[in-house]
């Protein structure tokens, strides 16, 4: 196809293409099949610009199978990333937000993290047959993000490690490569350019007891506008519960209070665990965590709220003072999600960080460095300096 051509299939698709239309722009060549059936899939929801498509043009509909149908078009023809801003768009402009209490529609769509927070939501409403595909869905994003955040979450969390004390017979995860390739460069063979190392040099893993572990309590705002930062706070608090190096607690909270420790063996029951929305009494789930601490000088709480407290905020910020007074590691994230850029309380958030507390949002990329920061209880401020993450300012 001509560079002509292509522009004028390009202008085509882009405005759209009657139903007994198939010439392309400016006279060019009729579209394709494909290029029709694409036309047709953006029709459906986006019409000709205006709020709803022109009669006799496509529709979404009310019918789950066709609507499954418009789902498989899209995803044939854009990649995944396309597709979800699609999808939202549809929920937003075609209110499908209902569809997703039909296993047939949920069975087709592109899931991601917003979706799991849609699902976790309309939980409640589910029929029994659909909460079993949802579980399957849900449980699919869950192992993507396992996959993607578990081995840098162990490494950076594994506080076992004692990095003064030095080993030669280590663990391959626990070697240390700069210093084994110093030690060895006397032995670099020019021939395979590269070092082969004659000895090791590694850290010493040290086995801790149960009453030397350090604690960690994700305490997890629920309403509604922190439902990204839910799921992937469940994720971190499941991978951190299945290292034996770090005792960690999940408490999610609205109004009322959910322990979820238990359940973090199984993070697609923690999130099913999770009620969102609701109103916000973050003092009450401080209280709450602040009980449960066993250890003050061990302890660390990072408390993920927008602090939109609809309690006593007074009562919180003391409460907050009192626990950074007693040794306890508080760290305030306004958000966990992959923009870190939050919508939060600036009245608030600068009271909190007048004590002294660190408050910013960061990326789930971000959070095991973060842990690894805090676990060593070193200057988590300057560390979110370093990564260009803007803190919040304490009041004047």
């Amino acid at each position: 196809m001509s560079e002509a051509d292509e522009r004028s299939r390009r202008w085509t698709l882009a405005l759209g293409v009657d139903a007994e239309g198939a010439e392309g722009a400016e006279g060019g060549p009729a579209l394709s099949a494909s290029d029709r059936r694409m036309s047709e899939a953006l029709t459906a929801l986006y019409g000709d610009g205006e709020e709803a498509p022109k009669k006799g043009r496509g529709g979404l509909g009310g019918s789950a199978p066709r609507v499954a149908k418009w789902l498989g078009d899209i995803r044939e023809f854009f990649p995944a990333p396309v597709v979800q801003v699609i999808q939202k768009d549809a929920f937003e402009r075609k209110g499908l937000r209902q569809m997703l209490l039909e296993p047939e529609f949920l069975a087709t769509v592109e899931a991601d993290v917003g979706l799991i927070a849609d699902l976790v939501a309309l939980r409640g409403v589910m029929p029994e047959k659909t909460k079993d595909t949802a579980r399957i869905v849900i449980a699919k994003v869950v192992a993507e993000l396992m996959e993607r955040l578990e081995r840098r979450t162990a490494d950076a969390v594994r506080g076992a490690l004692n990095r003064s004390l030095r080993t030669h017979r280590p663990r391959f995860a626990d070697i240390d490569w700069p210093r084994t390739i110093k030690a060895n460069l006397r032995h670099y063979q020019a021939e395979h350019r590269t070092v082969v190392p004659e000895r090791l040099i590694g850290f010493l893993r040290q086995q801790r007891r149960i009453v030397d572990l350090d604690e960690v309590t994700l305490c997890v705002d629920q309403s509604g506008s922190m439902a990204t930062s839910v799921v992937y706070a469940s994720i971190f608090a499941a991978v951190m519960a299945s290292l034996p190096v770090v005792a960690t607690k999940l408490v999610c909270f609205d109004t009322a209070i959910v322990d979820l420790t238990e359940e973090l063996a199984d993070p697609v029951e923690v999130l099913f665990g999770v009620q969102l929305g609701g109103g916000t009494d973050i003092n009450r789930a401080v209280a709450y965590c602040e009980e449960r601490i066993e250890r003050p000088a061990k302890a660390h709480l990072i408390l993920i709220t927008d602090l939109y407290e609809g309690g006593d905020a007074d009562a919180l910020v003391d409460r907050l003072a009192r626990l950074a007074t007693r040794g306890i590691n508080v760290i305030v994230l306004l958000a966990l999600t992959d923009t870190g850029h939050p919508s939060y309380n600036p009245a608030l958030s600068a009271k909190v960080a007048s004590l002294g507390i660190p408050v910013f949002a960061c990326t789930p990329d971000q959070f095991p460095d973060l842990m690894a920061t805090a676990l060593k209880r070193e200057d988590v401020a300057g560390w979110a300096a370093d990564q260009d993450i803007k803190l919040i300012r304490p009041e004047t």
